[in-house]
């Protein structure tokens, strides 16, 4: 068995860092850098003023109360499924022990104490709570949208700036959704943190990488882009 070290390494600290840097740099860059402009958050607002000018235009209809549940219904799943995992981990960080015994058997694993495994499991735990609270975040702005599109008036001289506001209102809750997904992102990347430093750095690293192919460089933005 692995020799159990008592506290954090450099390599710990710098791992740490790392994937802050990482969350938080491109959360910044997709939201307000430079590029934002190009990628799918931008892409998928200018669809959602469309959808909202065609709402008022034409008057709310079935499809797009269906759409809005559908909406609604996603954003509910990945709450729900938050709480599970957050229960989970819970459970979990009352089992280390066993947890520990059972790591230790592969060759790769990079022994640490219990108290480093609770800090490893409570990383995890608040990366899931920031998850949760963008999911019912992004639920209760959806609900608003259903607020005003029930409110939509009838005179077109309002329809532009009301249109905006849906579009607007549209768009805050499904960057919150993005938001949540992106937790869950990062989330799986700090569970290689378990098997040893270096592998969560490479991990944080891939997991923007993959996450900017898809903001960035994927073929739904170029379909979304197309008109």
């Amino acid at each position: 068995m692995h020799a159990m070290q008592s506290s954090f390494g450099w390599l710990d600290g710098l791992a740490i860092i790392w994937f802050i840097l990482l969350w938080v740099g491109y959360s910044w860059y997709t939201d307000r850098g430079v590029s934002a402009k190009t990628g799918l958050v931008v892409a998928s607002h200018q669809h959602r003023v469309f959808w909202a000018k065609s709402i008022l235009s034409r008057g709310l209809q079935v499809a797009d109360a269906v759409l809005v549940g559908n909406l609604m219904s996603s954003v509910s799943f990945y709450a729900s499924t938050t709480i599970y995992v957050l229960a989970g981990l819970l459970a979990l960080m009352g089992t280390v022990d066993k947890v520990i015994l059972f790591a230790s058997s592969f060759s790769y694993y990079q022994g640490t104490s219990r108290e480093v495994w609770e800090f490893k499991l409570l990383l995890l735990v608040v990366v899931f709570v920031i998850a949760y609270f963008k999911f019912t975040w992004s639920l209760r702005q959806f609900n608003f949208l259903s607020i005003l599109l029930g409110a939509a008036p009838s005179t077109s001289e309002d329809h532009a700036v009301y249109a905006d506001r849906l579009a607007k209102l549209n768009t805050y809750a499904g960057d919150e959704f993005n938001r949540g997904i992106r937790a869950y992102y990062f989330g799986l990347a700090a569970i290689a943190w378990f098997i040893q430093p270096l592998a969560f750095i490479v991990a944080s690293t891939l997991v923007v990488i993959i996450l900017y192919r898809r903001d960035f460089a994927s073929e739904a933005l170029d379909a979304m882009q197309s008109h």
